[in-house]
C-alpha cells in the first residue's frame, strides 16, 4: 500500500482500499496453501499499518470537523478492533487448518463492510468538511505514519492520540524486526 505521488488524505485511504480489494481477490483465487499464507500475511500487515495511520490521522480529523465525528470515530474504532482480534487468529491458525479459510473469510468480509463504510459516510462527509491543503497535510502524515507502523495485530494498544502515537513507532520497530528474523514476507 505505497503510493507513487503524493495524495490527499481521502484519496490515499482509498487508495489503500483498492490495493487491499485486489489482494483479497488473490487470495480468494489462490488455492496453493503456501502462496496464500504469504498473500494473507501480507495483508494483514498492510491492514496493521493502514489501521494505525487512520487512528492517528483520520478518526481525530473526524472527531473535529464532523458533528457527528466522535460517534463515527468510535464505531469505525470498535470495528477496527473486531478485526485486529481476527487477525491474531489468522495468525496462529495453520494454513492447512479449515479454520484458517474460515478465519481468512470473515477477515476479508469485515474488511469490505468497513471499507464500504467508510467511502460511503466518513470519508465524503469529511472531505466536503475539509479544505483541500488540511487534507494533503494529513495525506503526508497518514503515509508518513504507515511507514513507522506496526506490521502485527495488536489488540490491547492504544487506538487514540497522543499514546498511539507515541507507542506505535516502537511497536513498529520490533514488527519489523521480527519479520526479518522470521523470514515474514510484508
Amino acid at each position: 500500500m505505497t503510493t507513487t505521488n503524493q495524495q490527499n488524505l481521502i484519496d490515499a485511504i482509498v487508495s489503500d482500499h483498492h490495493d487491499v480489494e485486489r489482494v483479497f481477490g488473490e487470495i480468494e483465487a489462490s488455492g496453493d496453501v503456501r502462496m496464500k499464507r504469504d498473500l494473507v500475511e501480507h495483508v494483514i500487515a498492510e491492514l496493521v499499518r493502514h489501521s494505525v495511520a487512520e487512528e492517528q490521522y483520520l478518526y481525530p480529523t473526524a472527531r473535529k470537523a464532523l458533528p457527528d465525528g466522535d460517534e463515527i470515530a468510535d464505531h469505525e474504532i470498535s470495528e477496527h478492533a473486531e478485526v485486529e482480534e481476527i487477525m491474531k487468529e489468522v495468525e496462529k491458525t495453520d494454513a492447512t487448518d479449515a479454520k484458517f479459510d474460515q478465519l481468512v473469510g470473515k477477515l476479508i468480509a469485515e474488511v469490505r463492510h468497513h471499507v464500504e463504510d467508510e467511502e460511503g459516510d466518513l470519508l465524503p462527509k469529511l472531505r466536503a468538511a475539509c479544505g483541500s491543503d488540511e487534507l494533503m497535510e494529513l495525506g503526508k502524515k497518514f503515509e508518513q505514519a504507515k511507514k513507522m507502523a506496526p506490521t502485527r495485530p495488536h489488540p490491547a494498544a492504544p487506538d487514540r492520540p497522543p499514546a498511539n502515537k507515541i507507542l506505535a513507532p516502537g511497536a513498529g520497530l520490533i514488527d519489523k524486526v521480527r519479520d526479518a528474523l522470521s523470514g515474514r514476507k510484508v
